[in-house]
Formats: C-alpha cells, structure tokens, sequence
C-alpha cells in the first residue's frame, strides 16, 4: 500500500515541526482537531477490495519471523528489547540511519546478530497502533498483510505497513476506501488465533459511519474474524487500548489487570470481564480461564485515577519462547515476574525497563509489532482439566495444520520432568476439522501429569507446543475417585459486589460436571429466587442475578445443598 499525503503533510507541518518523534501514543489535542480533514485526504493506490475467504488472523503466540520496532526515541527501552529478541527471531529496525542505531547498540554491549535497518520515514515509536496485522489464506497457507486507517493524523506512521509490505515481499490489503473504510489501531485488538478477537468499544466510537455489524463484517472480510468481542472503555485510560490492562494468553486464557477494590479502573475492567464471561466462552466451547495481575501505582504511589502513570504488567509481547514484559522498579515487578513464569511454564520472561515511556501511555506492546512466520505449522489444544479418573487412558485432541499435510504427531507426557519423557503417538481423527487423537494412559491418584505436543509437516518442518517444550508443558492431577459427597466438590469464592444493588456475580467452581441448583434464600430459609438449574460443568463458571427489585437484607446463596454465603443486599 501507498497512501498519498502530500497536501497533508505541509498542512501537518505546524503539529510536527517541534518533537514528531515525542508524540505520545494518544493523540495531542492539535491532532484532534485535524483528524476529520485528514481522514478526508487519504487516497490509495493498494489493495482495497478484501482477499477473499478462508482467512486466519494470528495470535500473539504463535512463531513469528521477525519483530518490528521505529527507532526513535526512549532508546534505552527500545535497547533492551533489542538484546532479548534478537535471541529468538530476526528483528527489524525501522530508522533513518542505521549506523546511528549500531553505534548506539555496539556502545551498550549488544551484538549486532539477526539485526535488519528499514530506512524510511516515520512519526512515532507506536509501531503496535499503526502497523501490520498478519493474516493467513486457508488457515495456513500465503500470508497477506492487513492495514487499517491508523487512528492519529501521522502520515509517515501510517505508510510503515506499505514499507514492510515491500521489504517482506508480503501482499498488504487495507481497509481505506468506503465501503470498507475502518479506523483502528493495533493496542486496541488481540486475537485468539481462530476467529475470535477483542477490543474495545473505542472502534466503534472512532467509525461513527458505520454500524457495529458493518464494522463486524468488514473484520470477518479482511481478517477472518467471525466474533468480534468489544467491551465498553474505561473511564481513566485515556487511549482506551484493551493491551493497557488485558492480554489473551492463549486460546482460552484472559490475563486481567487488577487495581485494588474500588480504585480507578477496576470497577470496569471487572465488569468488562464479567460481561465477556457470561456472554462468551472460549473456542472451545467452555468459560474462559482468567489469570489476575496487579495493576500497580507509579512511582509516586498514585494510581491513574489520582493523575497518576497507567503502569501495567499486560503491555508485553510474544517473541517466540520468549515473553518481553515491562517493570518499573518497584515492589510489585518481582510479582507480576512470578505470576507469568507461573502461567507460562518453560517461556523465558524478560523484564524491560519502561519507567521513562509508561508516562506518555505505552509500554512494550505499544512499541513492536510482529511478523508470522512463512508456513506456521499450526497446534491448538484445549488443556486437560484435573481428574479423579484412574482407569481409561485420557484423551488428548488438537487441531494440527500446516500447508504442506502433517506427516506425524505425538504427545510427550512424564510424571517427572526431570526423567525422560514417554511419547503416544496420535492419528487424524478428523479431516475436516484437521484434528487428532491420542492418548496418555492413565495414572495412579496422587500423580500430576505433564504434557506436550509435537507434529512434524510433511515438508520436513517440526513445531512443539507450548513453545517451550520440554522446559514449557501443560499439566493435570489425578486425584482419584474419593466417593466424597457433592457438596464437598463444589467451591464458592465471595460474590460480588456485596453489599449488592444490581447485576451480582456468583464465582463457582465444580471440579465434577453435575445436576444441580443455585439459589438465594432469605434468612427464613425461603427461596427468594433461582438463579441456575440444571447442569453445572466442571471448572469456573459465573452466575448472575439482579438485586435491585428484591427488598434490602441479608440473604444466603445456596448451591444444591447445605453450602451457603452471606450476601448483603443494601437500597
């Protein structure tokens, strides 16, 4: 794609002339005011019409080629990156004189290895908002490169996807010309890899000529986005980017950003979340698993809703076996550390120091951008729960592509990583799903299962996954039949809020699939309303109910039998 700006640019020149490169990642009050005439002066000489069907945006975790990032300013953090990622992919440097960017790496001790220079011009170092989205034909197959309409009036920044598009030899379509005309920015989108993706609602407010279901299907025609989930903004992120306080770990998992009980944008960051849970599950057809992450103060021990800094520990990104996380040197970094290492067995998590750029609302994430790899081959799988199973083999299924055919496919399981780890080969079980089969026999109770995937393509290529594996797997315990009674398998966390007026959220957690009813009693012990009945699954799963009609007082939540919580209920 070229986008011609000429008039543009000299009418721009009074918004960049002083520090173009200083720009924070949400627009200045001048670019504001000039973005309806800018919008109006776009033209494209790309591609315009959609690519056709059988598209597969990919996810943040899967193998890429390369990173891309606009070297400019807070080198100091664009240097850190640097030295973590050339490690695992190629890296990209967009720049206007790459021997300033050697001199500079060389003076800090980092290597000058898988290390590329772009010449060309740019705005900003917020490559995530105005770059490339990589997209596969047939789920596996060409890449193409998809560019929306960058949502700040910075004309250098938004040809960068057209000067990747050449330097890759990559197809780029864009989404410039009515009807297909879509404002948008890459902080605000995270996909699951298989059609589903996220943002908020700040896409809507930005394309206030379409309707929701326009911008649904202009997604579904360009990206292969067949569920389009948007959450309302939250009242202190100025930019409202969903990758400031969220982040989609893989297929099934949320990683959430937590502020203290009633602290700035917790109230609706958590309504968010409770919206998607009750609304929506995963891929694979079951609640979403939610990993939780301080969202901590500055340095100053404000929080954005006190003026301060939004510091996050979601704004990292996926370099192949390697995740690049913001710290900020305080008390929380060695935490937020741990909680990833934690849900991310195997993956090597590097702390950038980014104090100097989370001012100016960005940090990691914000920053790069990346490009998939030229024939993924494709695992998705859905973890195996824990069980009390302690005599048929357990099932293992995955979806397993790549374009060339899948010649093999094993699942590597161990009770011990430190001991050699047993194979079970698996078969294609299903042609049009591209799924297969296998099994890890069963085990003894008391024993935890860890577990991975290998497959090699007919064209020789082999994939793992996770990624990491061996030093990355998935895990199970099998705790064996106890004969314990229901209740003693079901497992409340408080619900909320509480004291409750309005939608009230149960938390309930069965570690057996059953029958069963939830209800609210009054302290008489009479049913005041039934919330669910029927089948409850195994796992977390949210309730709701309403409490604005019922009269104020103390309540008890019921959960089949004898198992309840205290609930207030205020006017």
């Amino acid at each position: 794609m070229m986008r011609i700006f000429a008039s543009v640019i000299f009418i721009l020149s009074t918004v960049f002339s002083n520090a173009q490169t200083n720009l924070p990642v949400g627009a200045t009050d001048a670019e504001k005011a000039f973005m309806p005439s800018y919008l109006q002066q776009i033209q494209s000489v790309g591609i315009t019409t959609p690519p056709g069907g059988g598209l597969r945006t990919m996810a943040e975790w899967e193998e890429i080629k390369a990173l891309t990032i606009t070297w400019t300013s807070y080198l100091p953090v664009l240097r850190e990156i640097v030295r973590a990622a050339q490690i695992e992919t190629q890296v990209y440097i967009i720049c206007s004189d790459s021997n300033t960017v050697k001199n500079y790496l060389t003076s800090n001790s980092i290597p000058l290895i898988n290390l590329h220079y772009v010449i060309a011009p740019f705005n900003t170092i917020w490559i995530r908002d105005y770059g490339q989205n990589c997209v596969y034909r047939n789920d596996v197959d060409s890449m193409i490169m998809v560019d929306w309409i960058y949502n700040r009036p910075r004309p250098k920044d938004d040809t960068i996807p057209s000067v990747l598009g050449r330097e890759f030899n990559i197809p780029l379509y864009e989404t410039s010309q009515a009807p297909n005309d879509l404002i948008h920015t890459g902080g605000n989108f995270m996909s699951d890899g298989l059609g589903t993706a996220f943002s908020s609602e700040l896409i809507v407010n930005e394309n206030p000529t379409h309707t929701v279901a326009e911008i649904d299907t202009i997604m579904h025609q360009f990206m292969g986005i067949d569920r389009y989930i948007k959450m309302p903004v939250l009242p202190y992120d100025g930019i409202h980017h969903i990758d400031m306080h969220m982040k989609l770990l893989d297929e099934e998992t949320l990683m959430i950003g937590e502020y203290p009980s009633g602290v700035s944008d917790g109230p609706q960051i958590e309504a968010n979340l409770q919206y998607v849970l009750s609304n929506f599950n995963s891929v694979y057809g079951t609640p979403y698993k939610v990993v939780r992450i301080v969202q901590p103060p500055d340095a100053n021990g404000d929080y954005p809703s006190q003026a301060g800094d939004y510091l996050t520990y979601t704004n990292a990104v996926f370099v192949n076996k390697t995740v690049l996380l913001p710290t900020y040197n305080n008390q929380y970094d060695t935490t937020a550390i741990r909680i990833w290492q934690e849900t991310l067995p195997g993956y090597s998590i590097v702390g950038v120091p980014s104090s100097s750029i989370i001012g100016a609302s960005g940090a990691v994430h914000c920053i790069t951008h990346c490009i998939g790899a030229d024939e993924p081959l494709l695992i998705s799988h859905q973890q195996l729960s824990n069980t009390i199973n302690t005599s048929s083999p357990y099932q293992v299924d995955a979806r397993i592509q790549h374009k060339s055919g899948i010649q093999t496919a094993n699942i590597f399981w161990t009770t011990d990583t430190s001991q050699v780890w047993q194979s079970a080969s698996m078969t294609l079980t299903n042609v049009t799903t591209n799924n297969w089969t296998g099994f890890i026999p069963a085990q003894t109770a008391g024993a935890i299962v860890y577990y991975y995937i290998s497959a090699s393509s007919t064209s020789g290529k082999t994939q793992v996954r996770p990624m990491p594996a061996p030093l990355g797997w998935w895990k199970f315990e099998v705790s064996g039949s106890t004969g314990i009674a229901l209740q003693t398998l079901q497992e409340f966390s408080p619900a909320y809020p509480n004291p409750s007026h309005g939608i009230t959220c149960v938390p309930i957690n069965i570690t057996q699939s059953t029958q069963g009813r939830l209800s609210l009693i009054d302290m008489s012990g009479r049913e005041v309303l039934e919330i669910h009945s029927g089948n409850f699954i195994s796992g977390e799963k949210n309730y709701f109910f309403n409490s604005s009609e019922l009269a104020p007082g103390a309540y008890m939540i019921l959960l089949q039998t004898k198992q309840m919580e205290k609930l207030m209920i205020k006017k």
